[in-house]
């Protein structure tokens, strides 16, 4: 999980990586680059009509804005790749006692210790997003 930033912060990482200026991103608003340059020195907040356009500018969801965090920026969410792990083992462990109870090759007995995995991957994933 990427450590959660400041709204000003944020915004000023994502406009740099973009390339932006605050008068480019201000422009792209319709504000002013006064008004950019005192949400990233955390001085004043975005209007909430702004958030949008403002998540959309910078490349992100209004979720990551709202939280201050960027789940897109490579290489920052550590367990993003355990994370995709334990969903994978959970759906193939979902697939694959479905694809076998209709085979006939499975019996219920058989079928819970996978039911078992593949929910604990799902618990396990849902305490590592928290």
């Amino acid at each position: 999980m990427n450590a959660k930033k400041t709204l000003g912060a944020l915004i000023a990482e994502n406009r740099k990586q973009k390339g932006l200026t605050q008068l480019d991103l201000a422009a792209q608003l319709g504000v002013t680059d006064k008004a950019v340059s005192k949400w990233e020195r955390d001085l004043a907040c975005p209007d909430i009509n702004t958030l949008p356009a403002l998540a959309d500018a910078l490349g992100l969801t209004l979720d990551e804005l709202m939280q201050g965090r960027s789940e897109k920026q490579p290489g920052k969410t550590p367990g993003a790749l355990a994370g995709t792990i334990l969903k994978a083992v959970a759906l193939a462990m979902g697939v694959a006692v479905a694809a076998l109870s209709a085979l006939g090759a499975l019996t219920p007995q058989q079928a819970m210790p996978l039911l078992g995995l593949g929910l604990a991957c799902l618990a396990a994933h849902a305490l590592q997003s928290e």
